[in-house]
């Protein structure tokens, strides 16, 4: 029975992504570092400081600045990115979203933000999604970031259920690899090549219903997953 979903942040309840990346493109030009969109994925669902270390080997300067200089640099587009999502209004919800909340809180099914992202509390008060949460958890209480299955599994625990009455739901394979690490179902949002081993994969978080993570959770009573909700397997 589902007694909680579990949702990232970026690319599932909103999209600020684009803000990360206008935060980290202008660090690197600044560094005189090649970045694109295209290195930009390899970020998604990355923490912050594993990001950076990511975009300073693209350069060749992963070993050029102390960590102390790091910690600086980070914070750098940090302050940057606050700056950015100072314009994230609740018309910045993806589709679809709003809706699969009203459908699990009318079910009482527990929801939990796990986010590697330290904006998390601020991002959903931009959203005005606050009430929509029972919990949100952020990059500043978890040890191991994605793809550590840390966040999740502190998800599930504070929202009173194991592992196997739990949904998450990411768009990034990092965090698709932390949800399975937790032994929870990952639905992934994106494409295979993208998703790995997600139990589900859709191509648009407004395609999520509330019947079919429900459903789900049920696949291994029907033999195989498919979209076609029998309330009768949970």
């Amino acid at each position: 029975m589902l007694k909680a979903v579990l949702f990232d942040l970026d690319g599932v309840i909103t999209d600020s992504a684009r803000y990360h990346y206008r935060a980290w493109k202008e660090l690197a030009d600044e560094l005189d570092i090649p970045f694109d969109e295209a290195y930009n994925e390899k970020l998604k669902g990355v923490s912050r400081m594993d990001s950076l270390e990511l975009i300073l080997k693209n350069g060749n300067k992963q070993d050029a600045f102390t960590e102390e200089e790091k910690e600086v640099l980070a914070e750098k587009k940090n302050v940057n990115y606050k700056e950015l999502i100072k314009q994230i209004t609740p018309a910045d919800i993806l589709p679809g979203i709003r809706e699969l909340l009203i459908s699990l809180k009318d079910k009482n099914i527990k929801t939990c933000v796990c986010s590697v992202s330290k904006n998390a509390f601020f991002i959903i008060d931009r959203l005005e999604l606050n009430g929509y949460f029972d919990h949100i958890i952020d990059a500043v209480k978890i040890r191991n970031a994605k793809p550590d299955s840390d966040i999740f599994a502190v998800g599930a625990y504070v929202l009173g259920a194991v592992p196997e009455e739990c949904v998450g739901i990411e768009d990034a394979k990092a965090g698709i690899e932390a949800i399975k690490k937790a032994g929870i179902k990952a639905v992934g949002v994106g494409t295979r090549d993208q998703m790995g081993d997600a139990d589900l994969i859709l191509e648009s978080i407004g395609e999520l219903k509330r019947e079919i993570l429900e459903e789900l959770l049920c696949e291994k009573n029907s033999g195989g997953y498919n979209i076609g909700y029998d309330s009768r397997c949970c």
